[in-house]
């Protein structure tokens, strides 16, 4: 069956970007060994930052140096977490996507299917890397992890992007346990794909169905709204 041969069966699908969309822990890796050198702490593998992803940037800064060295005061921190957002929207290296990433977005948006970001990365960083893809036309709502004063696993940060884009049957697609627990919480079905950054087996993260390729993504909205 080609897979412009059948109606999406939901009006809106929402979108993580670390991990489902953009493999950027390559990125999130070489800025944030700078902030770790100007602050004379060890920098970090790739790998070590893979498994830190998920929870915001705060977080990721915060188990760096917890895991450089002594952590940080709250103060400390913060000039930490500034030094980190402002490197990394200065950061002029674009991540890589998925391979089908576009073509995905591209099929589910000329079906009619309306398509949200929902991600616990900074706005102001999000915006910027969309731009850099040539993805931003294709998004029709985009909450940050500072956009709203709640972020994932919260479902109010999932169902604030459904609402944006209009309401209607909607269907959240992610990486770990952060997005499914949003999808459950807001009440929407949850694809999850096994390449991202899960931190635990995909096969416990309690989606509704594991993907191995974003290409195969609309026949898996299909039996999902079947």
């Amino acid at each position: 069956m080609s897979i412009m041969s059948a109606t999406i069966p939901f009006s809106a699908v929402v979108f993580d970007l670390d991990g489902t969309l953009i493999d950027s822990a390559r990125d999130m890796t070489r800025v944030l060994n700078r902030t770790l050198s100007r602050f004379a702490r060890p920098t970090l593998t790739e790998e070590q930052v893979r498994g830190m992803v998920g929870d915001g940037s705060a977080a990721l800064v915060r188990q760096a140096f917890a895991a450089t060295g002594d952590a940080l005061t709250e103060d400390a921190l913060k000039t930490a977490l500034a030094d980190y957002l402002d490197a990394y929207f200065q950061d002029d290296e674009p991540p890589v996507l998925y391979p089908g990433v576009p073509e995905t977005l591209a099929v589910l948006a000329d079906s009619g299917v309306r398509l949200g970001l929902c991600t616990n990365k900074p706005e102001r960083i999000t915006r910027k890397l969309l731009d850099g893809l040539g993805l931003s036309a294709l998004f029709g709502a985009l909450a940050g992890g500072d956009t709203l004063p709640v972020k994932k696993p919260d479902g109010r940060h999932l169902s604030w992007v459904v609402d944006a884009l209009g309401g209607g049957s909607a269907a959240m697609v992610g990486d770990n346990r952060n997005d499914v627990k949003a999808a459950r919480a807001a009440g929407v079905p949850v694809v999850a794909m096994t390449y991202g950054y899960p931190r635990m087996p995909v096969q416990e993260l309690g989606a509704d169905i594991l993907l191995d390729r974003i290409a195969d993504l609309p026949d898996a909205l299909r039996r999902l709204g079947a």
